[in-house]
Formats: structure tokens, C-alpha cells, sequence
């Protein structure tokens, strides 16, 4: 009798509360479990983004202050009017009569015409956000071929979005782009608040990335923003497109670099690596020279895990609508999914959350994937 009174009190809803609250141990460890999960996945950038940065203008000496004096009453006053000498296409008018929050140079090879145009039908056909205006431009160099030359003479004629140095296109010469780059950002767009430098090979959200930059608590000078590398490598040589040896940077290690494949400068910045470059060797890499002259100016690097730098971020439209930058080498690929974007309501606090994690995780493994099929690669090379 006994024993059964005590089956029937057990199945109480008061002996199934007590029954949960024994089991409370239980529902820590999941929670433990969940936040872990949410360290793992979010905690390297979180931290890179909040904690390891380094604070921008830490430091000061008498020649830095020179070289932001230089920049303060920088005159281009003289390159207006020998422009042919440094340009092919210079497009001087572009930024006339209009006031740009974000100037957006996009570092194209002259012969990918289809890709041109396939960024203008998708994220670069942005010309305002919240009412500031952007504006987007092409960066080339001169094409080997004399018939790619005169198609680009045509694309130019036709879009007026295209500047072209003197320069050869090729890997070794993406340093002397970026100089040309800076060096009309200068003289023919002084007043563009900041400059968004990204290659072809990526797609960008120039919503996000305005909406970020206005909501800038500090005062917007010194950015020089993106996904920063620290390469911390004393002697040995660096790749990227070209070899350089560090025996031609001036210091015991590389500096902390933004990505070249798509970092933010202000129009400051862009003032200071221009008067600073004369003195930095044209030999390194794009991001890196970048880094060196800022340094030089008393800027370093922000880090933002926003930007993918050259990663490619598994596609979700939820995450797409929140990152700056991911690469997106197929041009088909690109039209498919801007064309998904954009066909959709805005993503709820929700549905961001899911889609972060979703392409988080998707991401990590093909990073995985990826270094698998390369620890393959270099042990049948080393064999």
C-alpha cells in the first residue's frame, strides 16, 4: 500500500517539478556546452577584433609629425597637370560636384570585361545608403594585348568608370596600382571621406560597410581598417605575387598589414601613404607596402573580422547581409546568389544568428577540406 502511494506522489506534477530541478546539473552542462560552442566559433575573431588590435596613431616622434605635416598641406596641384604622364584613363572628373562618403576602387585585370560587368549589376550598383553617396571606380594598368587595350578604350568610353595607369598589368606591378590608386584618390578626390580598396575576386556589402564607418565613435581619421594579418617574419622572404626579401623593410620584422584583397583607408590616410611611399620600396607586396607607409605616418592597422580577407565565406543570405567581404572567384556564382539576396526581405536578429553560424561553421570546414588537399599536395611534391 505503501508503495503505492509513493508511485502515485511521484507522478505528481509536484514530484515532476522537484524531478527537474534535480536534474538542473544537467541543464548547466548544456548551457556550459552551448557558450563553449560559441567561444570555438567566434571567440578568435572576437578576440583578434576586441582585445589584440593594436590602438591606431600609438605613437609619435619628430618624424612621423613631419610626414603628417607633409600630408596636411599635401599640393597635387602639379600632377593635374601632367596627368598623361602617370595615366592612360584618368576619369579627373569623377568626383566633380558631388560629395563621396565612400570612394570604392575596385583593382581589375584589363582583360576580365565580364567581370566588370557583372559587379556593376550586383554590388556595386549602390550609389547611396542612408543618403551618402558612393562612388565606384575600376583600377587598371595597361593590358600586353593592343586589342584588350582598345576594348577597354570602348568600356571606358562607355561607362566613364575606369582609371588605368602607364603601368603594365601583371602580379609584380599590384604595388604600383595601389600607388596610382592613392595617388589619384589625391588629387582627383580629395573630399571622399574614405576609400574602400577591393579586388574583382570579391563580393562586398557597401551597405554594411557605409553603415559601419557612420556609426564610427571615434573621430574618422587614422582608419586604416580590414582583416589584419601579423606576419611576424624576420628574414625570410614573402610571397605574394612577387618575392621580396625583408632585408629591403627597414625594421627586424613586417609590421601587422591589412589584407590587399579589400581594406578601408581614410582620406587622411590616403594623404599620409602617399607622402610616405616615396621612401618605401615599390618591391612589396600590396597590403604590406600599404602597411609600411602608414606606419611611417604613425597609422597601424584595425582589424575587423567582417572582412574575410582572401577567404571564401560559405554562402547564407542572412550572413552575407552582415560581412563586408567574401571572395566569390566565379562570376556565375556572384549573379546567383547577389540575385538571392536581393530577392528577400531584411534578416530578423533571428535569422542573422542562424545564418553567422551556419557559414561559420561551413567555412571552418572547408578550411579544413583545404588543408587537407594541401598537406596532400606538398607530401607528394616532398616525395
Amino acid at each position: 500500500m505503501l508503495k503505492e502511494t509513493s508511485t502515485n506522489f511521484c507522478s505528481s506534477p509536484f514530484q515532476q517539478l522537484i524531478f527537474c530541478r534535480l536534474r538542473t546539473h544537467q541543464w548547466c552542462f548544456m548551457l556550459f556546452n552551448v557558450a563553449l560552442f560559441h567561444i570555438l566559433l567566434f571567440g578568435a575573431d572576437l578576440a583578434e577584433e576586441y582585445f589584440l588590435q593594436a590602438i591606431p596613431t600609438t605613437y609619435m616622434d619628430a618624424k612621423v609629425l613631419r610626414a603628417r605635416e607633409k600630408a596636411r598641406i599635401l599640393d597635387m596641384s602639379s600632377m593635374k597637370t601632367n596627368i598623361s604622364q602617370a595615366y592612360v584613363l584618368s576619369n579627373p572628373e569623377a568626383c566633380s560636384n558631388r560629395e563621396v562618403f565612400l570612394l570604392v576602387l575596385i583593382f581589375s585585370s584589363p582583360q576580365n570585361l565580364d567581370r566588370r560587368s557583372a559587379i556593376r549589376k550586383t554590388w556595386a550598383n549602390v550609389t547611396h545608403v542612408q543618403g551618402y553617396t558612393t562612388l565606384v571606380l575600376f583600377v587598371l594598368g595597361k593590358p600586353s594585348s593592343a586589342t584588350t587595350q582598345v576594348e577597354v578604350i570602348k568600356e571606358s568610353d562607355q561607362q566613364q568608370d575606369l582609371i588605368q595607369g602607364i603601368f603594365l598589368d601583371t602580379p609584380e606591378n599590384q604595388t604600383m596600382k595601389v600607388k596610382r590608386a592613392v595617388e589619384w584618390t589625391v588629387t582627383f578626390c580629395p573630399k571622399a571621406r574614405f576609400v574602400f580598396k577591393v579586388d574583382e575576386e570579391m563580393f562586398a556589402n557597401l551597405q554594411s560597410l557605409v553603415e559601419y564607418l557612420l556609426n564610427l565613435r571615434a573621430h574618422p581619421e587614422d582608419i586604416y581598417l580590414g582583416r589584419v594579418i601579423h606576419p611576424n617574419v624576420p628574414n625570410k622572404e614573402f610571397h605574394n605575387g612577387s618575392f621580396t626579401s625583408v632585408r629591403k623593410h627597414p625594421g627586424e620584422y613586417y609590421p601587422d598589414y591589412c589584407s590587399a584583397t579589400a581594406l578601408v583607408i581614410s582620406q587622411d590616410v590616403a594623404r599620409k601613404i602617399y607622402v610616405t611611399s616615396r621612401e618605401v620600396p615599390p618591391s612589396l607586396p600590396p597590403g604590406l607596402f600599404m602597411s609600411v607607409c602608414a606606419r611611417a605616418a604613425g597609422v597601424v592597422p584595425i582589424h575587423s573580422s567582417r572582412f574575410s580577407g582572401g577567404r571564401r565565406i560559405w554562402y547564407n543570405r542572412c550572413c552575407y547581409k552582415y560581412i563586408f567581404t567574401s571572395t566569390v572567384s566565379e562570376t556565375r556564382q556572384l549573379l546567383r546568389e547577389w540575385k538571392e539576396m536581393k530577392g528577400n526581405e531584411d534578416c530578423t536578429l533571428l535569422e542573422t544568428y542562424y545564418g553567422l553560424v551556419s557559414c561559420k561553421i561551413m567555412t571552418y570546414l572547408d578550411g579544413l577540406k583545404e588543408s587537407k588537399v594541401k598537406a596532400v599536395q606538398n607530401e607528394h611534391f616532398s616525395n
